[in-house]
């Protein structure tokens, strides 16, 4: 292992103090151990000789010696030494990839068995699988782009959802891959890490060609197409595996313009390749990702140096063995007392003083373990980052804390946990302002809706008479909250993010995704002028 002597520098040099301690330490102890020296102002010197029993032989290596060195050992370890710079270990994970996938009718033509879409689908899950502990999100778009997965590293949530994706979900038909490419840029708009959007897709309709061609422009990401099909196209076939016929009666077709593509492609500068049956494609993804993201912000990374402190640990450890050799033993009992005593101390004192799981993760690292087993309330007490730490006091019912955490914190996530918080409280009126900040901010929060529409339910039940006779089964359920002064959990939606809807289907996702897309649809076209 050769070293470069002109780059060779200490990461943590402050640690190097240590060193002084170490030549010090065996000074010190012969100075306090020297008989003839305590003597010498005393006693004659030549009858001192005489006089000192066993102080001629001297042991050449002491025990202190031994500890000397193994300070000195531990304090360069420590200090970092480095002379090699290595990539970040969030360099070394793939870049944020979304799938852009087209779900128009021509997508089911059978030129590329079984169809073109059946084949994207298997390359969605095979890009999924290669990309192990990358984000992988998915778009589907026709006339309209939805969401159907974002940027996740478990592929489960592909496998969920990708079987029942077909053309008969969308909305309306259309090759609108300008729509696509938008929803794919707000998912990746704000991720520090630059991404890549991959574009499925057998066409673009000409009519959004030129939209296509300047988003893509405008993006800060990488796009790249994966065509799929062939120039002679191929029949349709319906979700039974059956040819589709048009109304004389001959076999419908999807058709497929190479040319078009190569020149919207060429155009908007993305690099194209075609679906293969082979895994070429998804290796060419992965490099041309990779590559993005190692070239893109060069200038602004960090250089990180690759620590070599840690081969002194192997000499540490001999130099350690020599401690139990006979008459070396070091004596443990004050360091073991002090373990004791701080065991002894109230939790609160001992996770403020000192915690042994700190010498193997972050606070946040032990809070998420505590969050994910269920464990809130010391989740709450591990958590440095503001929002985890609110999450984690709202799960545990502590919503004065929690209030009291996102106070603090702006978004529209922020704003949606303290109108949960308020309402747990039963403020209902400063609920749904929080609700109403919280739309502001994130207009198509769904959750924030809803739960603002309860709050006004709540608000406006006292005003009315109580009717003996006329009570409705809803109005009954409202007084039972009231009477327990408090809001069910299951009343209020209780996490605003992408993924809600995917934890409470009472459907099948075939269906629940035709629906959303409809209501999503539906939103779109009204906020249209």
């Amino acid at each position: 292992m050769s070293i470069d002597l002109t780059a060779f520098h200490f990461l943590r040099p402050h640690w190097l103090w240590l060193l002084l301690l170490a030549a010090l330490l065996p000074v010190i102890w012969r100075r306090r151990h020297d008989v003839r020296g305590r003597w010498r102002g005393i006693v004659e010197p030549h009858l001192l000789d005489h006089l000192i029993v066993g102080g001629r032989t001297q042991r050449r290596l002491r025990p202190v010696d031994t500890l000397a060195l193994c300070i000195a050992l531990a304090a360069v370890a420590v200090a970092g030494p480095a002379w090699r710079q290595e990539r970040p270990p969030f360099d070394q994970d793939k870049a944020p990839l979304v799938i852009v996938l087209e779900l128009a009718p021509s997508m089911d033509a059978s030129d590329i068995a079984p169809t073109r879409l059946e084949r994207a689908k298997q390359k969605v899950l095979d890009l999924a699988a290669a990309r192990k502990g990358a984000r992988t999100g998915l778009v589907v778009f026709a006339s309209t782009a939805h969401l159907v997965v974002p940027p996740t590293d478990d592929p489960e949530m592909l496998q969920l959802y990708l079987p029942a994706l077909s053309p008969a979900l969308m909305p309306d038909d259309g090759k609108n891959a300008a729509a696509g490419l938008a929803a794919a840029e707000s998912l990746l708009a704000h991720d520090p890490v630059p991404g890549t959007i991959v574009l499925i897709s057998d066409g673009i309709d000409p009519a959004h060609a030129e939209a296509f061609v300047q988003a893509v422009k405008r993006s800060r990401q990488q796009v790249l197409w994966l065509a799929v099909g062939t120039r002679d196209g191929g029949a349709l076939r319906g979700a039974d595996g059956q040819v589709e016929l048009d109304a004389q009666g001959h076999a419908r077709t999807g058709a497929f313009d190479p040319d078009a593509i190569r020149r919207v492609a060429d155009e908007a500068g993305v690099p194209l390749a075609s679906l293969r049956s082979d895994g070429d494609d998804i290796r060419w993804v992965q490099h041309r990702a990779q590559t993005w993201l190692d070239a893109a912000d060069e200038a602004k990374r960090t250089p990180r140096w690759r620590e070599d402190g840690y081969w002194l640990v192997l000499p540490l450890i001999l130099l350690g063995l020599l401690s139990f050799r006979r008459g070396w033993t070091v004596k443990w009992l004050p360091a073991v007392f002090a373990v004791l005593v701080l065991q002894g101390l109230p939790q609160q004192a001992h996770a403020a003083a000192w915690n042994w799981l700190d010498l193997f993760a972050t606070h946040d690292q032990q809070g998420r373990w505590y969050f994910e087993h269920g464990d809130y309330a010391r989740a709450a007490q591990r958590f440095d980052d503001p929002v985890w730490k609110g999450r984690a006091q709202y799960q545990a019912g502590d919503y004065e804390g929690a209030l009291a955490t996102f106070a603090g914190q702006r978004g529209a996530q922020a704003r949606f946990y303290m109108g949960n918080a308020l309402a747990h409280l039963q403020d209902y009126g400063n609920a749904i302002k929080a609700y109403d900040e919280a739309l502001a901010l994130a207009p198509r929060m769904r959750e924030a809706t809803q739960n603002r529409d309860l709050m006004r339910t709540l608000l406006a039940k006292p005003k009315q008479e109580p009717q003996q006779d006329e009570e409705d089964e809803e109005s009954d359920d409202i007084k039972k909250q009231k009477k327990h002064g408090q809001i069910e959990r299951s009343t209020l939606i209780a996490q605003p993010s992408d993924d809600v809807w995917m934890r409470g289907l009472n459907t099948s996702p075939a269906q629940f995704l035709k629906q959303r897309f409809e209501q999503e649809s539906g939103n779109t076209a009204g906020a249209s002028p």
